[in-house]
């Protein structure tokens, strides 16, 4: 079978710098330098066999993009308007929805919007609201947390554990510690069934409680390994027994940088007192009100959604047992979380919230 018919494509100076560009810039879309790609080789062979072969594309996809530069030059290489029915919103349609979304009341007295009073109240239909609210990731059913520290040294607080993360000093261990207290043993009232095809496992919601324990953990924040204790109390002398523990298993020869948050367990004269004995151990406080600093919170967060979330315990004995092979299962191959925000951006993030603190005020 004869290949196509070979047609002459000529390139002024201009057309040919512009496709090059296309073909050269590392963000242009895949599809785009491709058909440049196609132009540039058969404007310099003619050959559309030869240009398949050398781009390793089909002979009418060649033909295809070289007819369309022709007739219609760069132009031609953009995406022709797909079939369908055209846009019926306007962009002021969408502009009004946006703003009414982000600063309007529903008229019914509702605390927030949905996209069926939202659309009565544009004359739209629910679909479309969806559509747009999905387009620019708007989310008024949803509200998150959050708590602003008043502590006065709340700056030199976070620069000193910022810096501890970032840049840990020499010859030291740092190490990020916190209590997990009130750690229940629960057995559920009936097995838990199963994931199957289409199905999830399913568990009863109801329980039963078997006791508590409390989970003391020291995490090394540069291995991601971690130190943890069982005490059926969460008191200062349980704290006191584990600092004892911690300094007794790590290096004598290094210093110990211990990142706490302000609970009281941690300021008694017992603690103090022990320090006075201990000058290589030296504690680094979270700001009040902003645990959030503290990295063992991470480890807590695993433990939580890997362990204690779907397991069941009979007896307090099972449920400790089961966290210390958790902890070291997790000491064979741990897994440092690496803090990766400066001080300067936590603080310039706060700035911000504080900032539109005040004009909501106002």
């Amino acid at each position: 079978m004869p290949g196509p018919a070979a047609k002459s494509l000529v390139l002024t100076d201009h057309e040919r710098s512009v496709l090059s560009g296309w073909v050269r810039r590392p963000t242009a879309p895949a599809r785009l330098v491709q058909r440049a790609s196609i132009v540039l080789a058969y404007a310099d062979e003619s050959s559309v066999a030869g240009v398949a072969r050398r781009l390793g594309v089909s002979a009418p996809t060649v033909t295809k993009w070289r007819d369309r530069f022709l007739a219609q030059r760069l132009d031609g290489l953009d995406d022709a308007p797909r079939p369908g029915q055209p846009r019926k919103l306007t962009d002021e349609q969408v502009e009004t929805l946006i703003s009414r979304t982000l600063e309007g009341v529903p008229p019914s007295g509702d605390t927030h919007w949905s996209t069926r009073s939202m659309a009565a109240d544009q004359g739209l239909n629910q679909t479309q609201v969806s559509r747009i609210w999905r387009a620019f990731g708007l989310k008024p059913h949803t509200v998150d947390s959050w708590k602003l520290s008043k502590d006065p040294a709340f700056v030199d607080k976070v620069r000193d554990l910022v810096g501890l993360y970032m840049s840990p000093p020499e010859n030291a261990l740092v190490l990020a510690v916190d209590e997990k207290s009130q750690v229940q043993a629960l057995d559920r009232t009936a097995p838990i069934l199963p994931m199957m095809p289409s199905t999830p496992a399913r568990a009863t919601h109801d329980y039963v409680r078997h006791g508590t324990t409390t989970v003391f953990a020291a995490m090394d924040i540069l291995s991601g390994a971690v130190i943890a204790r069982n005490y059926r109390r969460h008191r200062s002398s349980e704290f006191l027994r584990f600092l004892t523990e911690v300094d007794a298993v790590t290096p004598k020869d290094l210093e110990l940088h211990l990142v706490l948050d302000n609970y009281a367990t941690h300021k008694t004269p017992a603690v103090k007192a022990w320090l006075l004995k201990h000058p290589r151990v030296v504690l680094h406080f979270t700001p009040t009100s902003a645990s959030w600093l503290n990295l063992v919170e991470r480890w807590f967060a695993e433990l939580t959604r890997r362990k204690l979330q779907r397991s069941t315990h009979r007896s307090v004995i099972e449920l400790e047992r089961d966290i210390v092979a958790w902890t070291q299962n997790w000491n064979t191959n741990p897994k440092p979380f690496v803090w990766t925000k400066t001080a300067d951006q936590i603080l310039e993030t706060l700035a911000g919230y504080c900032q539109r603190i005040n004009e909501s005020r106002h």
